[in-house]
């Protein structure tokens, strides 16, 4: 499929209409700071995007990642939203497979986050209870990548007077390690501050109803990541663009965005945000 761009807000959106595959390969090595993005889950989304069996997943996604890999800057992350399914009876293995298999091609799996679902809707099954979380797996090529833990971290509250309080003698020092560094927790140390840095379970309601897409998550999940991982002025990509949330964000944010669909009425959707932005910002 050939690609469609348009490019506006003072150069700082980049859409493109066609397959992530291909068109990630007219993207520059070591050009984005994060891609921040949520795939067609195995088997899911028949209607609108095919549905990837999900033996064939891992397959599937690999190539894309291995672009991916190779437009992402050394000090960049990938974080990538995506959950597994229950298959006859039991949870599939694809999510764990496609870690494993991207670690073999040079990932590194530095991390994962969960989102709970404050706002999930009721279901029952015989022999399981309702999803209400999805991984969010952070990946990067080197061990040193850019990550601005003080943009995240929220009011220490009420855990100050109640577990603070009352610290034992173990709860104020570290132990000793071979290495010097020591384990454990000075708990002590965070007796007077008002804020904290956040747990890597972010507790979000969704909002798909209003997005006119199946799959769209809210925007404070892209915009927790974007102010983690990027300064203003760096380059965010979603290369399954959906309904565009991550590139509206990333643009609200002052960051540069690259976004990419595959299907026409999604991407004219996210395209005709833009526009109607400009015309009114112009």
């Amino acid at each position: 499929m050939t690609s469609i761009a348009q490019e506006n807000r003072a150069g700082r959106v980049d859409l493109r209409l066609g397959d992530c595959l291909e068109i990630m390969k007219t993207l520059p090595d070591n050009s984005v700071d994060l891609i921040f993005t949520s795939p067609p889950y195995a088997d899911q989304r028949k209607n609108t995007y095919g549905g990837i069996p999900v033996d064939e997943y891992v397959e599937w996604f690999l190539p894309r990642a291995e672009e991916m890999l190779r437009v992402l800057k050394p000090s960049g992350t990938f974080v990538l939203n995506i959950k597994e399914k229950a298959c006859n009876g039991e949870r599939c293995t694809y999510v764990m497979e496609l870690i494993l298999a991207m670690k073999q091609r040079g990932w590194l799996w530095t991390e994962e986050f969960i989102w709970h679902k404050r706002n999930c809707y009721p279901g029952k099954w015989p022999n399981r209870f309702r999803d209400a979380w999805e991984r969010l797996l952070q990946f990067n090529k080197t061990k040193r990548f850019s990550m601005y833990q003080d943009e995240v971290m929220v009011p220490t509250g009420d855990w100050a007077k109640s577990r603070l309080k009352n610290l034992s003698e173990t709860d104020k020092t570290r132990d000793n390690s071979k290495v010097g560094s020591g384990f454990g927790k000075n708990i002590s140390n965070w007796l007077e501050r008002n804020m904290a840095y956040p747990t890597n379970v972010l507790h979000l309601a969704t909002e798909c109803s209003n997005k006119k897409h199946p799959a769209a998550f809210p925007e404070s999940l892209p915009e927790w990541f974007i102010k983690l991982f990027t300064r203003e002025g760096d380059v965010v990509l979603d290369p399954f663009m959906g309904s565009g949330t991550t590139n509206i964000v990333a643009e609200r944010m002052g960051r540069k965005t690259i976004g990419i669909e595959l299907l026409p009425e999604y991407f004219e959707m996210v395209q005709s945000h833009f526009a109607n932005l400009s015309l009114r910002i112009f």
